[in-house]
């Protein structure tokens, strides 16, 4: 059996039983303990099921929909703080900087909090957590999300088109070779405009982000002058290779 074939069988039998032990899922596929401990360390990688003592359990995404905001303030909270904390040095004082919706974008909020920055923010939690200090704070209107309190829609849309920035931090639902996506189409719209309307932009993601899509893509890999990701994944050399520039802190 192929591993990819392998992968897949092993995907399905933690779908239909919710979890198994690594030596139930070696007897189910009829392999070595040893050849399912290195498929599930990879699936793990690629965000597709979650180990536990003895064996798995799966991780289901949704093309069209993406967690709470609480329930992604608990998820990967020491990869998005080692992921801020190295956004925040790339940043430089007097910069007009978009800030994009999301926890990780929230954490690089709270570090930049205070310098004498030009914040244009599309989430209110981040506009709260700028507002002090020398920062200037830009808080553009239109629908706030229930649940994820990132601002969309056509009057958000119409304020970023008249905009210039040096910097756009962007978060993301999910990366790989194609480019970047997200749930949210409204979501995905905004994003794309500040893309545009920026210097540069910086994508934040952990590296459970890697390696699936969701339903409406953003722009492909080439629109990122810098991608930010965690060492949980040896698996993101690619990035690489497809000539984008990765800091792994």
């Amino acid at each position: 059996m192929l591993p990819l074939d392998r992968q897949t069988r092993i995907l399905d039998l933690i779908d239909a039983h919710e979890t198994l032990l690594t030596q139930e899922l070696a007897e189910k596929v009829g392999v070595s303990g040893a050849t399912i401990r290195r498929d599930l360390q990879e699936l793990s990688e690629r965000g597709l099921l979650a180990r536990t003592h003895g064996g798995a359990i799966r991780i289901h995404r949704s093309l069209t929909q993406e967690p709470a905001f609480a329930a992604k303030s608990a998820r990967m909270q020491a990869e998005k703080i080692a992921i801020a904390e190295y956004a925040a040095t790339q940043i430089q004082d007097g910069s007009t900087v978009i800030f994009d919706a999301g926890t990780t974008i929230l954490e690089v909020a709270h570090r930049l909090a205070g310098r004498p920055l030009t914040a244009i923010t599309l989430d209110l939690p981040a506009a709260q957590a700028l507002a002090v200090g020398a920062t200037e704070v830009l808080l553009l209107g239109g629908r706030v999300r229930s649940n994820s309190f990132s601002i969309t829609g056509p009057w958000t849309e119409e304020q970023l088109r008249s905009l210039r920035a040096d910097v756009f931090i962007m978060g993301a639902h999910a990366v790989d070779e194609r480019g970047i996506s997200n749930a949210a189409v409204e979501e995905a719209m905004v994003k794309r405009l500040a893309v545009d309307i920026s210097h540069k932009t910086m994508l934040l993601a952990d590296h459970t982000k890697f390696g699936w899509r969701a339903m409406t893509q953003v722009c492909a890999l080439d629109c990122v002058q810098k991608v930010v990701t965690d060492r949980g994944s040896r698996k993101l050399e690619w990035l690489k290779d497809v000539g984008v520039d990765v800091a792994f802190v």
